[in-house]
C-alpha cells in the first residue's frame, strides 16, 4: 500500500485532470510543486469538445498536454482531481474520467482530490464509500459524519490510498503530501525548503497521522 510508496520509481507519473471551471490555484500550485520534485506530470483535458485550452473558475486559461481520451489506457502513479465549479461537475459527468479513476483505484494507485472534487465527483459516484475524507467547507457536510474529517486541511486515508484536501489555500500542502506519499519526506523537505514555505505548514512532518 501507500506506506511502501517511497520505494517506487524515481520519477513518479501523475495525471492531473482539468476541465472548464477547474480551480486555477489548485491546478497550478499542484503541478508546479510536483514538477519541482521531478515528477512526470501530464495535464489531461476532460473538456467535452476536446479542447486542450480551458478557462478556469476565475477565467484564467489552463492548457492541457493531452486529452484524457489519449492517455486513458496509460497507467499513472497518481491521479489528481482539482476542484472548482463547474470543473468538478465536468469530472463528475465524464464517464471516461470516472472510469479512469476507478481503474487507478483498482490498481492500488494514489488518487488525490481537492476542494469540491471529493464530494462532487468521488462521493457522488460512491467511488470510495468507506474512505475518510475532507473537502471544501461548502461541501464537506455532504460526506457522512462517520467518514467526515472537516477540520483536516489535508487528509490521507492509508487504507484506501486516497488523499483529499480542502481548498485553494491548502493546495500547497496537498501537493507536498503527494510528494511525501510517492517519494518520501526527505524529497518533500528538499522541495519545500527553497520555496520558503510557511512554518505552520510543517512540511517536514507531512504524512503523519
Amino acid at each position: 500500500m501507500a506506506n511502501a510508496a517511497p520505494s517506487m520509481a524515481k520519477h513518479p507519473t501523475v495525471a492531473v485532470c482539468i476541465a472548464p471551471g477547474s480551480e486555477e490555484m489548485e491546478v497550478i500550485n499542484t503541478v508546479d510543486i510536483l514538477i519541482r520534485a521531478g515528477m512526470q506530470v501530464t495535464l489531461a483535458s476532460v473538456a467535452e469538445d476536446g479542447a486542450l485550452a480551458v478557462k478556469g473558475s476565475r477565467g484564467i486559461t489552463l492548457t492541457a498536454d493531452k486529452r484524457l481520451v489519449e492517455i486513458a489506457d496509460d497507467p499513472f502513479d497518481c491521479v489528481v482531481l482539482p476542484g472548482g465549479l463547474p470543473g468538478a461537475e465536468y469530472l463528475r459527468d465524464s464517464t471516461l474520467a470516472v472510469e479512469f479513476v476507478k481503474q487507478h483505484k483498482y490498481d492500488g494507485k494514489l488518487v488525490a482530490a481537492i476542494c469540491a472534487a471529493p464530494v462532487v465527483m468521488l462521493e457522488h459516484h460512491q467511488l470510495y464509500p468507506d474512505a475518510l475524507m475532507t473537502a471544501h467547507p461548502g461541501f464537506v457536510g455532504q460526506i457522512p459524519e462517520e467518514r467526515r474529517r472537516a477540520g483536516r486541511r489535508v487528509m490521507f486515508d492509508v487504507n484506501h490510498n486516497l488523499l483529499t484536501s480542502q481548498a485553494p489555500g491548502t493546495s500547497q500542502e496537498f501537493a507536498l503530501e503527494i510528494i511525501t506519499l510517492l517519494m518520501g519526506k526527505a524529497k518533500t523537505a528538499e522541495v519545500a525548503e527553497p520555496m520558503v514555505m510557511w512554518p505552520s505548514m510543517c512540511f517536514d512532518v507531512v504524512g503523519k497521522s
